[in-house]
């Protein structure tokens, strides 16, 4: 199915496909912030608040640039207790309506922090319209999760106004360079037989899908199970090490090897030397207690490229094995009706 390109465009009617192909673009398409951001006083502390897709761009800045200050995720109605006025908190919803992400605004605007605000529009951007906060709109996407490459620029130019983070902003054009070649080899037009993106999602489709990263590859890998929930419409998780190996290991002694589950464990060579150590005797320990892992080494010079090669080949896996089971990858309908019954 996967090398019948009718029937790709026929059940990928969003064209997720494209949308991901477009990736690399995005790192290059500059979001300004209207107003621009402009640090009332020192910053001692940035806070990012934001939920499902629209928090995978903070998620990028934990492993890429090198921040100057503590940087938190926040996926939450509330904010850390240590708010205050020389906090930056970031509040972004790609909807604008998100009820966790506009409680946090509220609770940031009564702590005296300062405040930027990233969407593409509802209730977010008319407060920060009304009230004067900087704020980045968004481009219009099929679906958040979707959106993370303009979101992830928009984000590291607030934190360039206020020089928060080590690193040159640059490096973003040579790896949207680099990520064009990529998509090239795991477009749809290439077949199974040289795309490893359509191999994979051919072991993955109607399994339980887990993956491991080290911390450097960790937000790729949370992309991935996102990927796995909303695109293909399977149960997916995601751990990491070394944690992993003080606790989670063990719950796979009592997995038949057979189970129906699929490990993906994503190397990186910027990873600490033990963590690689670490990957392959938990693999030689478990041989007889849970399926072989697939490995799959990140590509890219550099440390970004390798994070964001992780995330586009996660990306085209994900959809692919959303194709193979028969579903469309973009709507996430149970997602609608839980908010539709929550209001009521």
């Amino acid at each position: 199915m996967l090398d019948d390109i009718d029937a790709i465009h026929k059940l990928d009617s969003d064209d997720t496909l494209g949308e991901i192909a477009r990736f690399p673009g995005q790192l290059r398409t500059e979001i300004p912030c209207e107003p621009r951001f402009s640090a009332t006083s020192d910053i001692l502390n940035v806070v990012y608040a934001g939920m499902g897709g629209s928090a995978l761009a903070a998620l990028l800045v934990q492993t890429w640039p090198a921040m100057r200050v503590p940087f938190e995720v926040v996926r939450d109605y509330n904010l850390p207790s240590y708010i205050g006025e020389k906090t930056l908190v970031i509040i972004a919803s790609y909807s604008g309506n998100t009820e966790e992400t506009i409680s946090a605004l509220y609770e940031a605007e009564s702590k005296g922090a300062q405040i930027a605000v990233i969407s593409s529009g509802g209730t977010l951007s008319e407060l920060a319209l009304t009230r004067g906060y900087p704020l980045a709109t968004l481009p219009k996407v099929i679906q958040p999760r979707f959106v993370v490459g303009y979101n992830y620029r928009a984000l590291l130019g607030i934190l360039q106004s206020a020089d928060l983070f080590w690193g040159d902003i640059g490096e973003l054009a040579e790896a949207a360079d680099f990520l064009e070649e990529v998509a090239k080899e795991l477009a749809p037009e290439v077949p199974a037989s040289r795309n490893p993106a359509k191999q994979l999602a051919q072991k993955c489709v109607g399994k339980s899908v887990v993956m491991y990263a080290g911390h450097k590859l960790a937000p790729a890998a949370y992309k991935w199970k996102i990927g796995f929930n909303e695109n293909a419409k399977q149960i997916a998780w995601c751990g990491l090490l070394p944690e992993f190996n003080h606790n989670e290991m063990v719950g796979w002694l009592r997995h038949p090897e057979h189970k129906p589950y699929v490990v993906i464990d994503l190397h990186s060579s910027f990873e600490h030397p033990r963590i690689r150590a670490r990957f392959r005797v938990a693999e030689e320990l478990l041989v007889k207690t849970r399926p072989s892992s697939f490995m799959i080494e990140a590509q890219g010079s550099s440390l970004l490229q390798q994070l964001l090669w992780a995330s586009l080949f996660g990306d085209y896996v994900t959809v692919y094995t959303a194709l193979l089971s028969g579903e469309n990858p973009a709507p996430i309908d149970i997602i609608e009706s839980f908010k539709k019954a929550l209001d009521a």
